[in-house]
């Protein structure tokens, strides 16, 4: 049996690249695509909607959640899904093209929504198999910073590189072709890495008979709507982030817009430049900072300073829709600023899904929880591009700002374990 120091240092080999690789595919369909479309001419009523709808497989994936857990090993699950995700990523890439790219590359977003959103079942389930409560609290901050990463890579890395060799070549399909095969290299090798480096878990086993997934999906729903407070929870996890639903639909198309219509008119690299060095540096402060408090202090400590830093930020937009400034190092601090809020904020999330998903069948609660999470963001990111269209944006972003009361009152409503979140010392 390892020793507990060297059982830590192993941790360090698998949760960062599990949880980079499952953000990616996420950021993929949700906000790559977004500045993808916005490039090629779409509008944002368009948008808003088409990609909304792509947050869909992430709300019903509890309906095949049981299945992961009946079929094969979670450990298979990852490795294989992380090989089938890079083969969907290099055909975005062969198809963008072609006359009907928009049809084509939109159902090809569809089975990489499909293909993440059964990703994330499966990491989040090895997750809570390969590490003890306490370990799952104390490593909560970890997982959420390298999530963060992958989307400021995928919303600020991968955005500059469409950019510049936009710029270069001046051939905008050609630039996102490019992308979309670094992705694909990405997660080839991922997977082959994974591989060679997860742990096997004597928990990670296929439990059960597949041929009774219908039953199992609906017994296990079933106890989960039969938690304490059922309602508090599904009310906090619909609404935790109702107004940043809604800002993470039309941030990029505010940064790209020309000013004629309100925007920034940065160029696709800046908006990668923004989001992908000054971002992904205050982001990982935040998601670091919260951790640590959290594993001092227990979450219920930090709950509302956590509620206050995910939605307060949101007025800096307000700031720059009103002053359109010009200055990159103005807007970036003001995007640094929100994006802190967003990684110290999000921590409180993601320990209250450990929380409620703890017990029996925790792997599928988990996937359960994170369905109705995504609801929360579908629903309201759907009718943002129409509402942004009608008030333009600086009173879309004072409406955000109003729109952050129902994450105020779930947050007054939930009760969390003063102890919970706490490291408890050896």
């Amino acid at each position: 049996m390892p020793s507990p120091h060297l059982a830590e240092k192993n941790v360090w080999w698998w949760i960062p690249s599990l949880y980079f690789g499952q953000g990616i595919p996420y950021v993929v369909v949700m906000t790559l695509s977004v500045i993808l479309y916005k490039n090629l001419g779409l509008s944002n009523t368009e948008i808003a909607l088409y990609t909304s709808w792509l947050y869909l497989p992430f709300v019903i994936k509890p309906l095949w959640a049981p299945f992961v857990d009946l079929y094969q090993t979670k450990r298979w699950w990852v490795a294989s899904l992380e090989l089938l995700i890079g083969a969907l990523f290099a055909s975005v890439a062969l198809t963008l093209s072609l006359p009907a790219y928009f049809q084509i590359t939109l159902a090809l977003f569809w089975l990489l929504a499909f293909s993440g959103a059964t990703h994330d079942i499966a990491s989040d389930g090895f997750y809570m198999l390969g590490l003890d409560q306490h370990q799952q609290a104390a490593y909560v901050g970890i997982r959420s910073t390298f999530f963060r990463l992958s989307m400021i890579t995928g919303q600020g890395g991968l955005v500059y590189l469409a950019g510049k060799l936009s710029e270069r070549t001046g051939d905008r399909v050609l630039a996102w072709s490019v992308v979309f095969f670094v992705l694909a290299a990405m997660f080839i090798a991922m997977s082959l890495y994974h591989r060679r480096v997860l742990p096997r878990p004597l928990e990670d086993v296929a439990q059960g008979d597949p041929a009774h997934v219908l039953q199992s999906v609906v017994a296990v729903f079933k106890k989960f709507m039969q938690k304490n407070g059922i309602g508090v929870v599904l009310a906090y996890l619909l609404c935790y982030r109702f107004g940043e639903a809604q800002l993470v639909k039309m941030a990029p198309p505010f940064l790209l817009d020309p000013r004629a219509r309100g925007g920034l008119e940065l160029s696709t690299a800046n908006v990668g430049l923004i989001y992908g060095s000054i971002g992904l540096l205050a982001l990982t402060l935040g998601g670091l900072l919260s951790a640590w408090l959290v594993a001092r202090d227990g979450v219920r400590r930090w709950l509302w300073p956590m509620a206050l830093a995910i939605n307060v930020p949101h007025l800096v937009y307000v700031y720059l829709a009103l002053a359109l400034p010009t200055n990159l190092y103005l807007i970036g601090a003001a995007v640094a600023f929100e994006q802190f809020g967003y990684g110290f904020g999000f921590t409180a999330f993601v320990l209250f899904m450990i929380m409620t998903a703890a017990g029996q069948h925790k792997t599928a609660h988990y996937a359960i929880c994170t369905g109705f999470m995504a609801l929360g963001m579908m629903l309201p990111g759907m009718f943002s591009g129409w509402l942004q269209s009608q008030l333009g944006y600086a009173n879309f972003f004072i409406w955000i700002c109003v729109a952050a009361i129902p994450s105020f009152l779930v947050t007054a409503l939930i009760k969390v374990d003063p102890d919970f979140g706490i490291r408890k010392s050896a």
